[in-house]
This record gives structure tokens, sequence and C-alpha cells, in this order.
């Protein structure tokens, strides 16, 4: 499939039209417009309900499998047995994982994450010792990105944005390599389901970690991004917008570049400036 022809199948299923009536300078009329679709999408481990998620339709087995890899339910490629989406009364949204671990130590792992979770704003050292926990190393610290190329990447992701630039209305997510070649672009109506669209399409195209990439992501760089980059291998992620200091916090004690404000020739690196040259 062409480039150009999936990101038509993408429009037509993240893109809705409505009727509105426009102001404009005094004067009134009746004008169609578009709209980012916000559907929930459901996750099943085998039978069970495990999640549900508010995300715009389109790349759902690669948001799914970026959701299982990113919150740590499996660990690599091979314990995803299976993925599928499945009919059912609300159309194309669920999606059924058959996974090699057994049902209880998934629910284990399901409880860990909310605690971490729940640990954000009440004690930070919580929950980044729960990544320690997981494995989770410090990224490729041999890669390097030129600054003036850094400063380059927000505009090719806005290029890249077919869906945002028709409704205005979507985050986006990006794998970038060192020279500033695309990878892959994900939209999304939620910042979080676009990284995990983004790692997704990277653990089934086995392109994990993401170990010589760098993640530009459209918004603000907080705890939760961070957390899945780490898990991805990302060594240098960039947004347009703030950092949490949770983020910060987090992006120090682990190691990765973590940069902010990353707007036309400025941006600030919050931790991790030996990547950037």
């Amino acid at each position: 499939m062409s480039l150009k022809t999936e990101q038509s199948t993408r429009a037509q299923r993240s893109i809705a039209l409505t009727s509105v009536r426009e102001w404009e300078q005094g004067t009134v009329n009746q004008v169609q417009d578009y709209l980012a679709v916000e559907e929930p999408l459901e996750i099943r481990i085998g039978d069970v309900p495990v999640s549900v998620t508010m995300r715009t339709p389109g790349q759902d087995l690669e948001l799914v499998a970026g959701f299982l890899f990113s919150e740590g339910i499996i660990s690599g490629r091979a314990e995803l047995k299976g993925l599928e989406a499945v009919a059912t009364a609300t159309a194309g949204n669920v999606v059924r994982a058959e996974l090699e671990k057994q049902g209880s130590v998934v629910a284990q792992n399901l409880r860990r994450n909310f605690f971490a979770a729940s640990s954000c704003g009440i004690c930070g050292k919580a929950t980044i010792d729960s990544l320690r926990v997981r494995g989770i190393n410090a990224p490729n610290d041999d890669f390097k990105i030129a600054a003036d190329l850094l400063c380059g990447l927000p505009e090719k992701l806005r290029e890249s944005q077919a869906i945002f630039h028709r409704t205005g209305g979507l985050h986006a997510a990006a794998a970038f390599t060192s020279t500033g070649e695309l990878l892959v672009e994900r939209e999304d109506i939620g910042r979080h389901n676009a990284v995990d669209k983004v790692i997704g399409w990277a653990l089934l195209n086995d392109h994990i970690p993401l170990s010589d990439c760098v993640l530009m992501v459209s918004g603000r760089g907080g705890f939760e991004i961070v957390q899945k980059a780490l898990v991805a291998g990302v060594p240098v992620l960039a947004s347009v917008s703030a950092p949490s200091s949770l983020a910060v916090q987090t992006a120090r004690e682990l190691g990765m570049t973590l940069v902010g404000f990353l707007r036309g020739r400025r941006f600030i690196v919050y931790s991790g400036e030996q990547r950037i040259c």
C-alpha cells in the first residue's frame, strides 16, 4: 500500500463531517466542518476485558500492541501470540490479544501498573523504582543528533499530519533517525495513544528497541510519555511544549535526553545534553 493510499484509508476512519454555522466578520454561513473521530476501544486479553481507551480509529492493532508492551504486560514480541479486531455490536471497537503469559501473571502486572500510575502525584521515587523493577535500562548513550537537525523535526512532524491538517484536533508522535529520516508517524486524539501506536508499529515490525531514534511528540512531554519512550529504548524524546516535573526527574534518573519547547530555532534540554551536538 502506498503512503497516499494508507493516509486516505486512515482519514476515512478518523474524520467525520458535520454541518456548522460559521461566523466571520458579521456574516453567518452554513458550512461543512471536519471533526476528528473519537471512539472507545476495548482491549481484551483472551476474552477478559482489561482496559478501555478513548482513541481515534486507525492502527488499532498497533495501539494495543504498544499499550501491552509500554505498560509491561508483555516484555517482547514473542509473548504476543495473536492480535485481532473482534466483530461485536460496537463494530471494530474491540481488539483481542492472545498472550503467552497466564491470566494471573497479567493481572499482577496490571495491579502493579495501577499502583505506579496512582503513585505519580504522591511519590515520584515509587514510580521511578517501578520502572527499575521492570529492568528498564538507560537508553543508548552513543546516539547523537545535531541541534540544527533537531530544530527541523517539528515541521517534518506537522507536514506528515494528514488528519490534523483537516481537523486541527489530533496529537501526533513520530520516530526519526539521527539524520532526520521519518520512520513512522501516528496521530490520535490522545497523545499517549499516538505514542503507543508508534511503539506498537516498532514492536510488530521488529524495531524494538528504538535505540537509534528520536521520538518527537506534539503537546507536552509528561511522565506517561517519558515512561513509554524509556520502555521502547528511545534515547531522545522531544516535544513542542513543556515537560512535567516527574517527567524531568524520571528522564534524569534513567538517562534519557529530554527536550522541551522545541519551536523554531530554540529548545530547552532538561536532561541528557551529551546526545545533542
